[in-house]
């Protein structure tokens, strides 16, 4: 079985990644690991500064050796933090555009040889600019399913309504991301859904781009 590593900004990233890896190749068996942050580590330790740490550390090569595929993911609202500006004297970038941006940055820290030599195994699942952006499309049919700021209030505003719960910025339960990524681990939803949110598309778009085939193994 084709095992995938996650490398997030916390928690609640990896739950909706493995949702939509669930519903993109529609099984549930599927062999992801979380890297970073550890399963079993507290919620204090994710953040941006610690997935590009990870991914200049030698614990990052060695996951190679272990998965077939490592996912890199990083929200860009505080990418200014990182210096990656939103805009230039042109006008603000496009979620595209950020993307390439972000994705240069962690050429530069993940070393150009070791990135060229391994990019068919990585995949980047950039979020513009929230991972809470990519559940929209999950509750609007409007021009609101295509937001990328903003977007946890935007959300919350729906969960109320539907739910009886809310998501804390500053304390994200993960049982709420189960309940809201579960729907992308149909098929069916996924496809319905993904292109209606710029770096969703994108990121299912690094996914089919690789080709990737599961292959259930013989059991011996």
């Amino acid at each position: 079985m084709i095992k995938f590593g996650l490398i997030t900004e916390g928690h609640t990233d990896q739950i909706v990644i493995k949702s939509i890896l669930a519903g993109y190749f529609n099984r549930s068996d599927l062999v992801i690991r979380p890297l970073q942050p550890e399963i079993d580590k507290d919620k204090n330790s994710g953040g941006w500064t610690l997935v590009f740490d990870y991914c200049r550390s030698k614990k990052f090569q060695e996951s190679f050796q272990s998965n077939d595929y490592i996912i890199i993911q990083i929200d860009t609202d505080v990418s200014e933090d990182y210096n990656i500006a939103h805009q230039d004297e042109n006008g603000e970038f496009t979620p595209q555009q950020l993307i390439q941006k972000v994705i240069e940055k962690f050429r530069d820290a993940i070393g150009e040889d070791f990135y060229n030599t391994n990019q068919q195994k990585i995949l980047f699942a950039i979020s513009v600019h929230s991972l809470e952006c990519w559940l929209l499309p999950l509750y609007y049919t409007d021009k609101k399913k295509a937001k990328f700021k903003n977007c946890l209030k935007t959300l919350n505003d729906e969960l109320s309504k539907k739910h009886r719960f809310t998501i804390d910025k500053n304390a994200k339960n993960p049982d709420y991301y189960r309940e809201i990524s579960k729907q992308y681990g149909k098929y069916k939803v996924l496809m319905q859904h993904y292109q209606d949110n710029p770096s969703l598309k994108t990121f299912i778009e690094e996914i089919q781009s690789r080709n990737i085939q599961i292959v259930e193994e013989d059991d011996w």
